[in-house]
């Protein structure tokens, strides 16, 4: 393979998790030697046809397990979803690279930059659980997320502000109180793995952020309506539920009129 999007669609139309990430990995790597191709010589095929592996089976979010941090049984339960969000991440930053074509060269290395950091987290938190006698795809997982994906399939800008400045940007806000936690437990592992992940992801909701920007003015929308609308019209349950770190939003490319709004 050399083209970016031949990449893409094997990860995302094959399931298993091993060549996912060494495929992710691959192409990172001929990106930053200058030899990956950046343009499109078929068109995408249908996100219905994206393969996932067989397991961890995925239920609603009432069916998950137990992730009470105060016993060894819900940390593991707790890293199992982190690194289920960070499994879906790889396809979400694959996905958006494939299905939008014609943008300037750079949206895709940005976002072969995340799907590959995101391959890095996901295999940061499949050793951790490893160490605690557990792998992934022994629990079970929310099925939901991929979600955000089908309901965007046909929308660039719905896509951008669901998944980096929604899904995503969700993380900014929770993450720091869980680092405290990890940190008072004396679990320097943990807390470790999380500064990581909340670090990259910073940076993955500020690229959200410019791409949902640039590609607003290209089509003569202003964003912070566009950002209003588009969660009124896609996000189920109204808007995203608070409270929000406002710090590290406004370092991700939010405005302050943004976040009055989500708070409002």
């Amino acid at each position: 393979m050399s083209s970016i999007f031949e990449f893409a669609e094997a990860c995302l139309y094959r399931h298993g998790i091993d060549e996912k990430l060494t495929l992710t990995h691959r192409a990172m790597q001929l990106l930053r030697e200058d030899r990956l191709q950046l343009a499109a010589s078929a068109p995408a095929l249908p996100i219905d046809d994206v393969s996932f592996p067989a397991r961890p089976l995925l239920l609603p979010p009432r069916a998950m397990p137990n992730r009470k941090l105060t016993t060894p049984e819900g940390v593991a339960a707790f890293f199992h979803a982190i690194g289920h969000v960070e499994f879906v991440a790889i396809y979400l930053a694959w996905d958006l690279l494939y299905r939008f074509r014609g943008l300037p060269e750079q949206f895709y290395r940005d976002w072969l930059r995340v799907a590959d950091e995101e391959a890095q987290h996901f295999a940061l938190i499949r050793e951790h659980l490893r160490a605690m006698g557990v792998d992934y795809g022994d629990l079970p997982a929310h099925g939901g997320l991929w979600e955000h994906a089908t309901d965007t399939a046909g929308h660039l800008l719905a896509r951008l502000a669901l998944v980096p400045r929604c899904m995503e940007a969700r993380g900014l806000d929770v993450t720091p109180a869980l680092i405290e936690k990890f940190r008072q437990a004396g679990d320097s592992q943990s807390v470790a793995i999380l500064t990581r992940i909340l670090t990259d992801e910073v940076g993955h909701v500020e690229l959200g952020s410019y791409w949902f920007k640039f590609v607003c003015r290209e089509q003569g929308l202003e964003p912070e309506d566009e950002y209003r609308r588009l969660l009124d019209q896609f996000y189920k349950g109204g808007r995203p539920k608070g409270p929000f770190n406002r710090e590290l939003r406004i370092q991700a490319g939010f405005s302050a009129a943004e976040l009055d709004w989500l708070e409002r």
